[in-house]
């Protein structure tokens, strides 16, 4: 594959948050935290733009929300924000899809010429999914770097429960067969950016 000189990669709500097992319950992929990081150390280190997307959850309960520890960036995130020699924007959300957040993600991305954009982070099957097709929808050719994402159990209605790795194989079909995305691996996604 191959990744543009100027494609933007996406770091979905890797958030404090997200370590509170009591709250989300089971997760999958434990080598996701490794993954996202060697990303970004790869498109700070070539001088392609980062996006960092931080979720403010509205709701009271959600380890998410502004102003509790759990809002902040996990800290191999926030050490690696500003060091890049590429662009880099934070993007606030309260809603799923990182392009309904602020600033204009997508406004950014045309400003910028981007047409490329690779998706990480938290949850898989959720923020990090929904950026993934809306991009498709905007029209990005959006590579989805699915080891470089984790989620959690889930359970839905009529009693049905799905463990977190089904969740990410039924957003991998999903994404990849629905053609919103093409979902590779973290190793793909390096070596191609490397190149």
């Amino acid at each position: 594959m191959e990744i543009a000189a100027n494609a933007a990669l996406v770091v979905v709500d890797v958030q404090k948050g997200f370590e509170e097992e009591e709250f989300w319950g089971a997760r999958n992929n434990p080598a996701a935290d490794d993954n996202i990081a060697s990303l970004i150390d790869v498109w700070q280190a070539t001088g392609r733009p980062v996006v960092f997307v931080r979720h403010d959850s509205p709701k009271p309960e959600s380890p998410l929300r502004p102003g509790y520890v759990g809002n902040g960036f996990k800290e191999y995130v926030e050490e690696r924000r500003g060091k890049g020699a590429g662009d880099e924007l934070l993007v606030s959300k309260t809603v799923n899809s990182a392009f309904y957040g602020t600033p204009d993600l997508d406004a950014w991305f045309q400003a910028a010429g981007i047409a490329q954009v690779v998706v990480a982070g938290i949850q898989t099957n959720m923020c990090a999914e929904t950026t993934a097709r809306m991009g498709g929808n905007l029209g990005y050719e959006v590579v989805f770097a699915l080891d470089a994402t984790y989620t959690f159990d889930l359970v839905g209605p009529f009693g049905w429960r799905c463990a977190a790795e089904e969740l990410a194989r039924a957003t991998a079909v999903s994404l990849h067969g629905g053609g919103f995305a093409q979902v590779v691996t973290t190793e793909t996604v390096r070596g191609a950016a490397a190149r």
